[in-house]
């Protein structure tokens, strides 16, 4: 399935610290003008990286990065420390389809969308 997705940031080390810190993650690739941050090159990753043009990142337009939470309490908690984290609220955690899904959305310093969620 989905091997990684990269967006685009800032600041490449407050986007490492935000994302290692979030998803209790660690680096495990850095080229110096992007970083892929996961838990093992196994598994799904996300990577920061500052755009190849040399221009300033933009979020995309309904893009977005959808985090399992495993629970709504895991999505809740996610939310929670994103916020802590610096993110911005962008949808209060909650039932969003009625007994089927359940989300919390945030928007990281650099303005990318991210969901944290679960399928009840």
């Amino acid at each position: 399935m989905i091997g990684y997705t990269t967006i685009g940031v800032k600041d490449l080390d407050a986007a490492k610290a935000f994302y290692t810190e979030l998803l209790d993650s660690k680096v495990l690739v850095d080229v110096g003008r992007l970083a892929m941050i996961g838990k093992s090159t196994d598994e799904p990753m996300i990577a920061v990286c500052k755009p190849y043009n040399e221009q300033d990142p933009t979020p995309g337009n309904g893009a977005m990065v959808a985090f399992r939470g495993g629970s709504q309490e895991g999505a809740k908690a996610m939310y929670n420390k994103a916020i802590e984290l610096g993110a911005t609220c962008d949808g209060a955690p909650g039932s969003r389809i009625a007994g089927v899904f359940y989300g919390a959305y945030v928007k990281d310093p650099d303005g990318n969308k991210l969901c944290f969620f679960d399928f009840s």
